[in-house]
């Protein structure tokens, strides 16, 4: 496993992201997805944030990515949103059709925290964290 470094600290920040077309309109293809992706990508610059993998189903995406201690995670994901609703009904006006209103995304989003270890495993080490070790 490769840590992350800057001048002050060492960490790995991985995160999985879900964003969902709102109402699950099944708009999404490989075109429109491999442009969400760029996007995505373009703007994660701003934020330290760097795309580790990404795929994709018709109604959402799945962004798997690393993050810095001093990344915005939500105003990253705001402008990774807007964005890209924005660019993608500007580029493939035929997505308009099938979706509600004006809206690309659903309002929701779902951010989860991944690693390496276990949170139980986690827990453990802290709990034992200054007792003496019996040899």
């Amino acid at each position: 496993m490769k840590l992350d470094t800057n001048s002050h600290s060492v960490f790995l920040l991985t995160y999985h992201l879900v964003m969902v077309v709102k109402y699950r309109r099944k708009v999404i293809d490989d075109r429109i997805a491999n442009r969400i992706k760029e996007i995505g990508e373009y703007i994660g610059q701003n934020y330290n944030i760097t795309f580790i993998e990404y795929n994709h189903d018709q109604d959402h995406i799945h962004v798997l990515f690393k993050a810095h201690p001093n990344s915005q995670i939500s105003k990253y994901i705001n402008a990774f949103k807007s964005a890209s609703s924005r660019l993608i009904k500007k580029e493939y006006p035929e997505v308009r059709n099938c979706l509600w209103k004006e809206y690309f995304w659903s309002q929701s989003f779902c951010l989860l925290t991944t690693g390496g270890a276990p949170i139980e495993v986690i827990k453990k080490y802290i709990e034992t964290q200054g007792e003496k070790r019996k040899d």
